[in-house]
C-alpha cells in the first residue's frame, strides 16, 4: 500500500493506492468456472484516535483501488494510519507521516 498526506494549511490531502486483485466473483477460468470472489470491503484512515475517512468498497471498484480525501486539522509531522479489510477476512494495516 502507498500512502501520501500532505498539510496546506490545515487540510491534509490523503493519497492511496491499494495493491488488491479485487476479484469480483462473476469472472470465469479458462474451464468455465467462477473466481470466487476477493475483494476490500471496508477502508479506515485514523488520525489522532479519531477515524477521518471511511469507505465501503465492493467488487464494482477495480483492481489496486485508488483514493483520495482530504481533512483538516493535520499538522506535518503527524502521523495517519490506513487500515483495509477484505472479504476474506484478510487485512493491512499502513501508517504515512503527513508532510
Amino acid at each position: 500500500m502507498k500512502i501520501k498526506a500532505s498539510a496546506k494549511g490545515d487540510v491534509v490531502k490523503v493519497k492511496m493506492l491499494i495493491g488488491h486483485i479485487m476479484e469480483t466473483g462473476r469472472r470465469k477460468d479458462a474451464d468455465g468456472k467462477l473466481i470466487p470472489g476477493h475483494y476490500i470491503t471496508e477502508v479506515t484512515v485514523v488520525h489522532k484516535d479519531a477515524t477521518v475517512f471511511h469507505a465501503q468498497l465492493g467488487p464494482a471498484v477495480s483492481k489496486d483501488p485508488y483514493l483520495a480525501f482530504a481533512f483538516k486539522g493535520g499538522v506535518a509531522g503527524e502521523k495517519i494510519t490506513v487500515t483495509w479489510i477484505d472479504n476474506k477476512g484478510e487485512t493491512e494495516v499502513g501508517e504515512s507521516v503527513i508532510r
